[in-house]
């Protein structure tokens, strides 16, 4: 783990930057969200932001810029063409899709959907798209992209930093190394994948 992150800070910060913008303004615009999350780049740009490179506040602008453009041209792509603009996303990613889910919030919720669609993964994908096909007023989603977008950037921007801290100090303070500390998170990983399996086997058993 160290390595690693001796390799981000090691990146230029304008290249940081970069990808904090261009990931999260490329999930539902390119419908690239539903392969790689757009937080990966910003929890990234947090940890470079503790190394001291670039200052965090330049991470969640940029974050929360890249996020309010991409979720911008979602809308307006399921504005015009609906949620058909989904068939052209790879067939694996588009199993993962809950078209369905995302209607019912965005029926139910209104822009508080737009908002709460934000931190999960593929409903970021899904949501501005639904939005736009189910003729939400723009004002409305833009404010509550605006919202969203800077509430999530400053969260996932902060949890990288703080997650760097806390590295840092635990390795140093407490004496846990790298291994350790990556022990833990393999394991930690494993249980919530044992836990979510004996839960779909349950689900399956109750239907």
């Amino acid at each position: 783990m160290d390595r690693v992150l001796t390799v981000i800070a090691a990146l230029p910060p304008v290249v940081v930057l970069v990808l904090v913008f261009a990931l999260p303004a490329l999930e539902s615009s390119t419908l690239l969200g539903l392969v790689v999350p757009g937080e990966t780049a910003v929890l990234v740009g947090g940890v470079v932001a503790h190394e001291g490179h670039l200052p965090l506040s330049a991470v969640v602008a940029a974050a929360a810029a890249g996020a309010c453009l991409g979720d911008q041209v979602g809308y307006l792509l399921g504005r015009r063409y609906g949620p058909a603009v989904l068939s052209r996303a790879p067939a694996a990613a588009r199993r993962r899709l809950d078209l369905d889910q995302a209607r019912r919030l965005v029926a139910e919720r209104g822009a508080a959907a737009v908002v709460v669609g934000r931190w999960v993964a593929v409903l970021r994908v899904v949501v501005p798209l639904t939005a736009g096909a189910s003729g939400m007023r723009r004002t409305t989603f833009g404010w509550a992209n605006v919202t969203g977008g800077l509430l999530w950037a400053a969260a996932v921007s902060v949890l990288g930093y703080l997650g760097a801290a806390s590295y840092r100090y635990l390795e140093r303070e407490l004496g846990i190394g790298t291994e350790a500390l990556l022990g833990l998170v393999v394991l930690g990983g494993l249980l919530a994948l044992a836990r979510r399996r004996r839960r779909r086997r349950q689900n399956r058993v109750d239907q």
